[in-house]
């Protein structure tokens, strides 16, 4: 591969989780509700999407970074597992340390991390290996979940903290299934973006049809299940209101008739393939651009490169500085703020502050693992 063609494929991709990333800040800080009680702009174009963007794009990071278009094998995989492990622990504890700030966020970080030790077995596999995995997991695990959740207890806070750590069946049983984040389906956008990542990327025609697949994936996730709800079993079986009734992370798992909804942040089988297909969309259109819009596109990218230090600041600023009566003048500056400190920061150095501090440990555990037995 030529190296601009290995540096525009770098750009879209970072390009794509800067965009992720005030989307998130954008939901984080702009009210959900307009005045006359109808969801604002913000939930209506990021949320949900910019969170699972997030993991998807997080899988295609894992997978050019660990053999891109070829899966790990024997020592190669070894090393890579442990070093990956290593940067787990080290984001849980910096998400821990997190959401005992009093920001009014769900962090989530720790998910993350426990999501990304999920990943140390699938790098050994191929493209269509994760893609069927994705599918499976879109589908099964939702099902799964919800009879599984009706004997567990709900979720007892957004994030988890330190002392957590106490009750570790009840915290592991809440990153799972019955949290913000549920792991056990968020693999869909893991393997998704993994097996993503295991395409040429810098082939427009690989990202011409990640936009147009994306976004027929993302339409017809919708189309079906308003079709679904349209039944009069379904309108007899959901109350009025059903957005109300739906918990970041699940739907109530009182009848079937949830799982064909599509609302935001409610993990059914809908929702993941709508917000599985709106990633893939944005990547493909971060990876058409980049080409054409060059150096205007990089400053973005450069915030999309360090998203674990700058969404760390973001959830201090909101602990520290409460929102005002100008939501939008807030979100305008953090973004700005953003894209500014990651473009001095990354014109003298390679990573950010704290993707540099995990990477230190990480690549040691790599090495230590890849040098053993020799």
């Amino acid at each position: 591969m030529r190296p601009s063609m290995a540096r525009v494929r770098l750009v879209g991709v970072d390009a794509a989780r800067g965009v992720a990333l005030v989307g998130m800040m954008a939901v984080h800080l702009m009210p959900g509700m307009q005045a006359d009680g109808d969801p604002s702009w913000t939930d209506q174009i990021a949320r949900g999407r910019a969170a699972a963007a997030f993991a998807l794009l997080a899988g295609v990071a894992l997978a050019l970074a660990n053999g891109r278009g070829q899966p790990l094998r024997g020592r190669a995989w070894a090393a890579a597992g442990a070093g990956l492990l290593v940067r787990c622990v080290c984001i849980a504890v910096l998400g821990l340390a997190l959401g005992m700030l009093e920001s009014g966020l769900a962090i989530i970080l720790v998910n993350y991390s426990l999501l990304f030790a999920v990943a140390i077995p699938l790098l050994g596999l191929r493209a269509p290996a994760l893609a069927t995995l994705a599918v499976v997991v879109t589908v099964a695990v939702p099902i799964w979940s919800h009879v599984v959740r009706a004997d567990l207890a709900p979720m007892r806070g957004a994030s988890p903290v330190f002392v957590d750590i106490t009750e570790p069946a009840t915290l592991l049983s809440e990153l799972l299934l019955t949290g913000y984040y549920p792991v056990l389906s968020w693999i869909a956008y893991l393997a998704a973006g993994m097996a993503v990542g295991r395409l040429d990327l810098a082939d427009r025609r690989t990202a011409a049809r990640l936009l147009l697949g994306g976004t027929a994936l993302a339409v017809v996730a919708v189309v079906a299940s308003q079709q679904l709800l349209q039944r009069p079993e379904a309108r007899t079986a959901l109350p009025a209101g059903v957005a109300d009734q739906v918990r970041y992370g699940t739907a109530p798992p009182t009848t079937w008739w949830w799982l064909a909804i599509v609302e935001p942040h409610s993990t059914t089988p809908f929702d993941l393939a709508h917000t599985i297909g709106t990633a893939l969309a944005l990547l493909g259109g971060c990876l058409l651009l980049a080409p054409l819009l060059g150096r205007w596109m990089v400053p973005l990218a450069w915030a999309g490169s360090m998203t674990l230090t700058l969404y760390s600041l973001h959830v201090l600023a909101v602990a520290v500085v409460p929102v005002s009566e100008h939501p939008g003048r807030v979100w305008l500056i953090q973004s700005l703020l953003a894209v500014g400190f990651a473009a001095y920061w990354r014109s003298s150095s390679p990573r950010g502050p704290l993707e540099q501090l995990v990477a230190w440990p990480a690549q040691w555990a790599a090495a230590a693992v890849r040098t053993s037995g020799r």
